[in-house]
């Protein structure tokens, strides 16, 4: 089907950039109607102070196929996210797809700092975005999502719990964020299920977003520029390959096989055989264990 989500609502909460931005375009261009929420509009940007806004995403909704809807939102405040979650059921009267992807903590934690050396106030913070802002969304948002049979939650998170399972990852706030947002989807897996609804935990691998490029000072039409300096990047992907997870998942009949599990877009790549934008299909998680992790040189051969 060219747009087998057509009909379909979507809330992407956190679409401002990066994984959520590669979600909200690809649940676009399957035709669903999406609505995108962030704290960075055209008229005001957050602490992050950077130049992409939720109009932006919304914009590339629309381009790809979908209907993109921009509502600004803080999901530290249940009085805004309820007032989405209104909106949407006054609007649509339906929600069938739930992304939590809100994040917005690349600048509050320090890299293999131990905890009692680490900001406390910074690492506080980190967990409320990356976890309280979670619960926050799915409390308001869920009602609505079960409305209607076959719904899918899908929790974004860095690492697939196999893999975070047995690594320390960068610091202890960073591994507690994600840690807790691999348990939120099995929890979740367990309330919704019983309901007619699936939720999963889904990572991306060495993602390409914005904030990415830039830290690495090249564009997406020439990243590997890069490789100069960090070989590993070869695996990277775009955030539109999650994107693809994510439409694949929501397209999916036979979506609640997965319920309460931890997924990766390489992962879903091969079990739906979508790929990246340039036609390759990264498998990150398998490359950081069996090459990066290993010591091995850079080498992407059967890898993407």
């Amino acid at each position: 089907m060219t747009h087998p989500l057509k009909g379909k609502v979507a809330l992407v909460a956190g679409a401002t950039r990066g994984a959520g931005r590669g979600i909200a375009v690809e649940l676009g261009a399957a035709g669903a109607t999406v609505y995108v929420t962030g704290r960075t509009t055209r008229a005001r940007r957050s602490e992050y102070d950077r130049p992409e806004t939720i109009e932006d995403t919304a914009d590339l909704v629309t381009e790809a196929g979908g209907d993109g809807i921009a509502v600004p939102a803080d999901h530290l405040d249940p009085a805004q996210v309820r007032a989405v979650v209104e909106r949407i059921a006054a609007e649509r009267g339906r929600l069938d797809v739930l992304v939590n992807d809100i994040w917005g903590g690349e600048h509050l934690f320090e890299w293999d700092t131990p905890l009692w050396e680490h900001d406390l106030d910074n690492g506080l913070r980190l967990l409320r975005l990356a976890v309280e802002t979670h619960a926050i969304t799915s409390h308001h948002a869920l009602p609505l999502l079960l409305r209607h049979p076959g719904g899918l939650v899908v929790e974004m998170t860095d690492g697939t719990a196999e893999y975070n399972r047995d690594r320390y990852r960068n610091s202890f706030f960073y591994d507690l964020a994600k840690t807790s947002v691999l348990r939120m989807a099995f929890a979740l897996g367990h309330e919704l299920g019983p309901r007619g609804a699936t939720a999963v935990a889904l990572t991306p691998g060495w993602m390409r977003s914005e904030l990415m490029l830039d830290h690495f000072g090249v564009g997406e039409d020439n990243w590997r520029d890069a490789l100069d300096r960090v070989p590993h990047f070869a695996i990277s992907e775009t955030p539109r390959y999650v994107g693809r997870a994510v439409a694949a998942l929501a397209a999916d009949p036979d979506v609640a096989r997965f319920n309460g599990q931890s997924l990766s877009s390489g992962g879903l790549a091969r079990e739906y055989g979508f790929t990246d934008v340039d036609g390759s299909r990264p498998d990150a998680w398998r490359y950081l264990v069996e090459v990066q992790d290993a010591g091995k040189p850079a080498d992407t051969t059967g890898y993407r």
